[in-house]
């Protein structure tokens, strides 16, 4: 039978998450309908507070030490001593939230080290319709002044808006964090504080790359560029990215921890964040000369080499353009030749607002997908290429490109696309001392046999025998890794992994293609093969075993729960073979249900029989997958070996059933046996209650509660 199961299962995770689907297909988690983080509602609150005459005070991001940090901001320790939690009002005598507009002055950095946030906030101040996507409009210390803010991210495929009160962190009268060279300018210290509700703390902000906060802010899709090995057209790239609107940081590699923000001669900082925020042609002693404005989200220590702020070489152009490229004095931002750029710096990160902005031509839009998936241990977190035995567990999705660029580079026929893999949520698991995984994705071409197929999750053989036609640059400890990627039409799979097994995180992998498409997850579709319910009699059992039957049935001559559970332990004891600490009263009493027909919780002789039959036979699949002869089988044995005893499950099945009977990735033989009389069990109901055979079960509450309960 094949089982599309739509049975609601009630469990508040599962009906969450069909609300949360529904809702988006509803169209929240856009940028207009952003979801409420923590379901909190600024108008609601705001109201609540105008009219109570109370300023907000957030409960769930509150204004004490936990809410700065673990580790170097922990409570007591000595970076927060001293520290107190001020509002603007408190601070100056007339606060404003932006002023004169946000521009890129109003970013100076504190004592937290997210240089790289505070550079995508200063490009982001160069886009005002991107600004205020981020910043709501209409927010003031003046007018409905309730002490309460609001701001909104991209946070892998949704916008939240997250609200936060005004209470900031302050030390000796200063703002602790980022602030306004203006002094009472509060708008970029409250958007670091919402940040930082987000992600858990303030410190969790600290080091991380530009692309993150160009991301969160705009949704958009980033691309890497290491400048030693620049493309040769690398000044169009930045001129046109400009153009659009896109975000662009750059930053100086550290070759040890002793260089982390170490100032070289000419007053450049390694391993710290800039941000790029112009370019410009000049004339200079009769010839062209490109320069690029870089921008330190300090506010302060510049380039001193040519062409910085008070250099010579600004006396040989004319003195109209001098003054329109707008020198000022350690504002933050300056000015270099784009030859020195490239030798100075080591990477730049460009992150383009919409995927069409990737296109050589601004007229062609890039179609897009988004898939959310998992990395759980043991069920679908196989580590990368290097480890074939699990390899084949990750997650796999489809990608059929069905139509070649417009205008390719050579002659080759083929298809522009990017792949872009996120992993969720890292930065809130720096509490408990964890961090981004090491991730990547490989690309293989379908094999013929499997072209047109979406219910096929492909196995260890495959991936033995084929190598990848493509594959991410590297895997590396980023919150995202992409690749623009060019392949011939045709259908390819997708493989997003950790670099080593067993790595969980939740992630999101995206897919830009030029031309039209079509992509989907490959996964197995849930199914059963179930035998024919075993038609025999009392005569047709061997004498040997009705006498041992006998024997151990006692008078009543059936067998209960508790003598199930004693027969199977001695007699598993025999084989010396098996790893179990045996079969407990839990799935004594699922195999009694699984074959008791009077509903009398108990055995008789052909019922015992029919199991005793099935429990041989899923004994020799035991044997036959235990791979290693360990004795016990690893969570992907496990996977292998259910096709035999006639069960298809998807990645999602295949996690519960890892989460239910493994213990650290190790399933013993008795769960394997549990596992297998429940699953079949469950079909049986499935296929008892599917009495219009049409693959949808519909039951009354005490139907469901009878079900589940008894199963």
């Amino acid at each position: 039978i094949t089982a599309q199961v739509t049975v609601t299962i009630i469990c508040r995770g599962i009906s969450a998450r069909i609300q949360k689907d529904r809702l988006k297909a509803e169209g929240m988690g856009s940028n207009d309908r952003a979801l409420k983080f923590q379901n909190q509602d600024y108008d609601a609150l705001k109201q609540e507070c105008i009219e109570s005459g109370c300023l907000f005070e957030d409960p769930l991001f509150p204004a004490e030490p936990p809410s700065l940090g673990f580790k170097e901001l922990a409570p007591h320790s000595s970076k927060t001593r001293g520290v107190e939690w001020m509002r603007p009002t408190e601070l100056t005598a007339n606060p404003q939230f932006i002023v004169g507009g946000a521009t890129r002055t109003d970013i100076c950095q504190g004592a937290l080290g997210d240089c790289w946030l505070l550079a995508a906030i200063a490009s982001l101040t160069l886009n005002e319709k991107l600004l205020h996507r981020v910043v709501p409009h209409g927010q003031s210390f003046q007018e409905d002044y309730a002490g309460i803010f609001h701001f909104q991210f991209w946070q892998f495929g949704e916008w939240v808006d997250i609200v936060v009160d005004d209470r900031l962190p302050v030390k000796d009268g200063e703002l602790l964090f980022v602030h306004s060279a203006e002094g009472n300018e509060f708008w970029s210290a409250l958007v670091e504080k919402a940040y930082a509700k987000l992600n858990g703390s303030y410190e969790a902000l600290s080091g991380g790359s530009t692309t993150e906060g160009f991301e969160d802010f705009t949704g958009g899709v980033s691309e890497m560029y290491e400048l030693r090995k620049a493309p040769r057209d690398l000044y169009r790239i930045i001129s046109k990215a400009l153009e659009r609107g896109s975000l662009l940081g750059c930053s100086i590699d550290i070759t040890s921890a002793f260089d982390m923000e170490a100032v070289t001669f000419k007053k450049l900082v390694k391993g710290h964040a800039y941000s790029v925020t112009g370019l410009r042609e000049v004339d200079y002693r009769g010839r062209s000369e490109r320069l690029i404005r870089i921008r330190n989200p300090w506010g302060q220590v510049e380039w001193t080499g040519a062409w910085s702020d008070n250099s010579s070489e600004w006396n040989e152009i004319d003195p109209s353009e001098r003054d329109d490229m707008h020198l000022k004095m350690e504002d933050g931002e300056f000015w270099m030749a784009f030859q020195e750029f490239l030798r100075q710096f080591s990477r730049l990160e460009i992150c383009n607002l919409t995927p069409d902005a990737l296109s050589e031509d601004a007229l062609s839009f890039w179609n897009t997908i988004k898939f959310e998936g998992s990395w759980r241990r043991g069920s679908t977190a196989g580590g990368c290429r290097n480890h074939p035995n699990t390899f084949w567990i990750n997650p796999q999705y489809k990608i059929t490109l069905l139509e070649e660029d417009d205008d390719p580079e050579d002659d080759e026929m083929a298809c522009s696309f990017l792949v872009a893999l996120i992993q969720k949520d890292r930065r809130l698991y720096r509490k408990q001392g964890q961090d981004m995984h090491t991730i990547g994705f490989a690309i293989y071409e379908v094999p013929e046999e499997y072209k047109g197929c979406q219910n096929v999750h492909l196995k260890k053989d495959f991936f033995l025998r084929h190598q990848s036609c493509a594959r991410s640059e590297t895997f590396i400890n980023l919150r995202e890794v992409s690749s623009r990627l060019r392949l011939p039409p045709g259908e390819y799979l997708i493989v997003p992994s950790t670099f080593e097994p067993s790595k969980e995180a939740d992630f999101v992998l995206r897919v830009f293609t030029e031309k039209q498409s079509e992509t989907q997850e490959l996964d197995e579709e849930v199914s059963a093969e179930l035998e024919e319910v075993e038609e025999i009699s009392e005569d047709d059992i061997d004498e040997s075993f009705k006498s041992m039957f006998a024997q151990l049935a006692g008078e009543d001559m059936e067998i209960s729960v508790r003598e199930l559970q004693t027969i199977l332990n001695r007699v598993v004891c025999r084989h010396k073979d098996l790893k179990t600490d045996g079969f407990s009263m839990e799935s004594c009493r699922s195999m009694v249900n699984l074959m008791d027909k009077d509903g009398s919780a108990r055995l008789g002789l052909v019922e015992f029989q029919i199991l005793w039959n099935k429990i041989r036979k899923w004994l020799g699949i035991f044997r036959q997958y235990d791979l290693d002869k360990s004795g016990t089988m690893s969570s992907y044995e496990m996977r292998l070996a259910l096709e035999p005893a006639g069960f298809k499950l998807n990645n999602k099945l295949n996690q519960v059933l890892v989460a239910r009977y493994a213990d650290n990735e190790t399933i013993d033989f008795d769960n394997f046996i549990c596992c297998l009389v429940k699953l079949e069990a469950m079909f049986r109901a499935f296929q008892d209650l599917d009495r219009e055979g049409t693959g949808v079960a519909e039951l009354n509450l005490t139907e469901w509660l009878f079900m589940t309960m008894c199963g």
